[in-house]
């Protein structure tokens, strides 16, 4: 004999052995676009933008949340042959507002000069690469002088002695 358990969404069916190989009867019941807890993507099913989808890493709700709603609108439903050149405007509020909040938004120089001062720190705390490996073959072979005892230099002129 079955039974079922309801706590809150969740329902839970316990079947018998016998229950399992009769054939199911169960109804299938169609996906409630409202239920709130349904995962939902970036557009909700009536075409609606989803501000709360966690693709969006919470940028919709910040302090630029605004500025970013209305560029991020615009080049969803961008029309234009060049999709978005029609939001200029919108992406250069949203970059201001960006730049006025530098600690929520870091920029790019910021984060360039960042990783750059990091690999210069460990460069110079790194030790010389060890070349006892290398091949005799791939090591350079050492260049002629020169100059000799014997031979005249080029610059001076004169006979070495």
């Amino acid at each position: 004999m079955s039974f079922d358990v309801t706590e809150g969404k969740d329902r839970t069916i316990f079947v018998t052995k016998e229950d399992q190989e009769a054939p199911s009867n169960a109804e299938l019941v169609a996906d409630d676009p409202d239920d709130p807890y349904e995962e939902q993507g970036l557009i909700l099913p009536s075409g609606d933008m989803n501000w709360n989808c966690p693709c969006l890493g919470g940028v919709a709700s910040g302090p630029c949340g605004s500025q970013f709603k209305e560029a991020f609108s615009c080049f969803h439903y961008s029309k234009e042959e060049v999709k978005g050149s029609d939001c200029i405007e919108n992406v250069c509020n949203l970059q201001e507002c960006e730049q006025k909040n530098p600690e929520l938004y870091p920029q790019e120089e910021d984060e360039d000069v960042a990783t750059q001062q990091e690999s210069d720190s460990a460069l110079t705390s790194a030790a010389p690469p060890d070349t006892s490996a290398l091949s005799p073959e791939s090591e350079p072979s050492p260049t002629p002088s020169a100059v000799t005892p014997d031979s005249s230099s080029a610059t001076d002129g004169q006979t070495a002695s």
